[in-house]
């Protein structure tokens, strides 16, 4: 496997080589080493909104596939669980029901909640058991609000993660944010899941690709603060007041013309607020040549959907598709290899880049 560098200096940086988006092994081999190893999206805490409530879903279906199982305790406690029998593999759980207990179909084994093993029918003989491996197995599960998050291995805290982007929206009132299915969205595009990150991570291309967005969000003050280590802001001011946050003086952008904080948490979310609420994207890997993107709408204030940089989102993604769908073209290229960084305007991918690196190498 190549090993990937990305000079620290921007100035001096070369972008990362465009061999990472075209080999498979690579894609592969991102799958433990930067998705299992980090935290994703799952969605909130709505989907087990009741004492017994489980949930079993696909995290990143087709590419880390791995049969995972929200439950919600008769105590309140919410876990996440492995959704997998530890007698034969058997899914334990196929569809969102009320349980007092989690048992197998296949074999009668029983679980609390909580995934501890109770029972299993014919094992008397069976010699050192239960052990612990023959409870479900537990996994890191972290909420921030309403808003739940899950992490495969135990390599990193969520802090590294989520602190900066807490701390700079602790202001607002997030347990009043409504999740609205009907203006939720999921995009197929034709390009490498990096390659979408790339885009979002930068707000030079806002004056050639988004005219609409461009109109009204101040390009000129348009600024890029990176967090470390696997975070990052991009500050989007108004051109008009009405367009903006009212913002209290406990933030620490208090006086400014905010319309938009767009922050980036590695590898592949996005967490856009605007005046009317909290839109979630989320970047999911298919293939070297295919990702999928969910949007997840939370609202605060309806009167304010459809306005200012929260407004026109699905003309913007097609945008934004249309770009990086040619990108993603002009990559397979022998003439390219690497480009050079703006030092202005991207440093957002800069900071990926180098991360994708460090993970990759490790």
């Amino acid at each position: 496997m190549p090993d990937y560098f990305i000079d620290p200096d921007i100035s001096f940086a070369k972008t990362l080589d465009a061999g990472f988006y075209r080999d498979k092994e690579i894609f592969e081999e991102c799958k433990e080493k930067i998705f299992a190893a980090s935290w994703q999206f799952i969605g909130n805490e709505e989907l087990v909104n009741e004492r017994g409530r489980v949930y079993p879903f696909i995290l990143l279906q087709n590419y880390l596939d791995e049969a995972l199982l929200l439950t919600r305790d008769e105590s309140g406690s919410v876990h996440l669980l492995s959704n997998v029998c530890t007698h034969r593999g058997n899914i334990v759980s196929d569809k969102p029901c009320l349980l007092s207990q989690l048992r197998c179909c296949y074999h009668g084994r029983v679980f609390t909640l909580d995934g501890k093993f109770v029972s299993m029918p014919e094992f008397r003989e069976v010699l050192n058991f239960p052990a612990g491996e023959d409870n479900l197995r537990k996994l890191n599960l972290f909420s921030w609000n309403q808003l739940l998050f899950a992490s495969i291995h135990e390599n990193y805290g969520p802090d590294l993660f989520f602190k900066d982007m807490m701390e700079r929206v602790s202001w607002m009132r997030l347990d009043s944010f409504r999740f609205q299915p009907e203006l939720s969205r999921t995009f197929q595009v034709k390009a490498h899941w990096a390659l979408y990150c790339e885009n979002y991570l930068e707000g030079f291309h806002i004056p050639f690709v988004h005219p609409g967005l461009n109109a009204v969000i101040d390009f000129g003050e348009y600024a890029t603060e990176l967090f470390f280590p696997y975070s990052s802001l991009q500050l989007g001011l108004a051109k008009k007041a009405e367009d903006c946050f009212d913002l209290p003086a406990s933030s620490p952008d208090f006086g400014k013309k905010v319309a938009a904080y767009y922050f980036w948490v590695f590898p592949n979310m996005m967490f856009n607020f605007y005046p009317w609420g909290l839109s979630v994207n989320v970047v999911e890997p298919v293939s070297p040549e295919e990702c999928r993107v969910c949007y997840y709408a939370y609202v605060s204030d309806t009167s304010k959907l459809d306005t200012g940089a929260g407004g026109g989102l699905d003309k913007v993604e097609m945008e934004d598709e249309a770009i990086v769908e040619n990108v993603q073209r002009g990559i397979r290229s022998r003439f390219y290899k690497h480009g050079r960084y703006s030092v202005t305007r991207e440093k957002g991918i800069h900071h990926f880049h180098r991360i994708l690196a460090d993970f990759v190498n490790s």
